[in-house]
């Protein structure tokens, strides 16, 4: 499967949508580990998986064209995959603003 600017936003877009989706759903189960050392550690360990996907959809496709000598295509590709996500954000903030006047 060719990677495409298009594809890394929508998969760092859903990942965002099911971590989310994932602690609202567990909120009642994580409130019997909330006083616990394991939320702390829960909570640090999605955010460096979070960190290590990001950085992977983001410029893991930028670094490989940098590496191989296409500056500017490794900069575009970032660039775009950056413009799709904003528009992700965009759409995400329009969303709530609308839900929120219902």
């Amino acid at each position: 499967m060719t990677p495409t600017p298009f594809k890394h936003a929508t998969a760092a877009a859903l990942y965002i949508a099911l971590i989310i989706s994932s602690i609202f759903t567990a909120e009642g189960y994580l409130s019997v580990v909330e006083d616990t050392i394991f939320m702390p550690m829960m909570m640090l360990s999605i955010l460096v998986l979070s960190v290590a996907l990001m950085g992977f959809l983001f410029f893991a496709e930028p670094v490989r064209l940098l590496t191989q000598g296409d500056a500017k295509a490794g900069t575009r590709f970032f660039l775009r995959t950056l413009g799709f996500f904003a528009l992700y954000v965009l759409l995400a903030i329009a969303l709530t603003f609308s839900f929120s006047y219902l």
